[in-house]
């Protein structure tokens, strides 16, 4: 079973994701969330997903984009590191991708898949790495970065923005 990162093996930006990651089997973790996301959002309207709580916030659905999209990337970290590759990777600007990416115009249905073909990438990726892949370290936006606190980021990144959806979009 995985263990949590430990300090040093992650910038301190992600530390309040990885701190969201509760005890327990990351890759049921992992697969359960893609469940409640489907389990919360299958059946929303359309004019509810693309509902803003705020003048200048995301909508439903740009968070899901969101979502998928830093996964992508997080996973793509998470394969350089587990491969040994120590070229320091960047970091990104979730706003301009947000703003490039048009969620707006796709379905609740198209992004919710999205998101669950992405996880089972990552899944699939997290199922055939052994010990020496998960401990190996790299630089990642600045910072150390060790391939399973790429992992935990994934993990608690979902859980961050399902938390934020439960509390500030259902009401729509």
């Amino acid at each position: 079973m995985l263990i949590k990162p430990q300090p040093g093996e992650y910038g301190e930006h992600f530390e309040p994701y990885i701190n969201r990651v509760p005890d327990g089997d990351l890759l049921a973790i992992l697969e359960a969330q893609t469940k409640l996301l489907r389990e919360e959002w299958a059946g929303v309207s359309e004019a509810q997903a693309n509902y803003r709580y705020a003048e200048g916030k995301w909508s439903v659905k740009e968070v899901l984009g969101h979502m998928a999209d830093t996964e992508r990337i997080m996973s793509y970290r998470l394969l350089r590191i587990a491969r040994g590759d120590t070229t320091p990777l960047p970091g990104f600007d979730e706003e301009l991708f947000a703003r490039h990416a048009g969620f707006d115009r796709l379905s609740l249905e198209e992004l919710l898949r999205g998101f669950e073909i992405v996880r089972e990438s990552t899944l699939a990726l997290a199922r055939q790495l052994d010990d020496a892949a998960w401990a190996r370290m790299g630089t990642a936006a600045g910072g150390p970065a060790s391939a399973r606190a790429f992992a935990y980021i994934i993990a608690g990144h979902a859980e961050h923005h399902a938390r934020i959806l439960r509390e500030r979009y259902t009401q729509a």
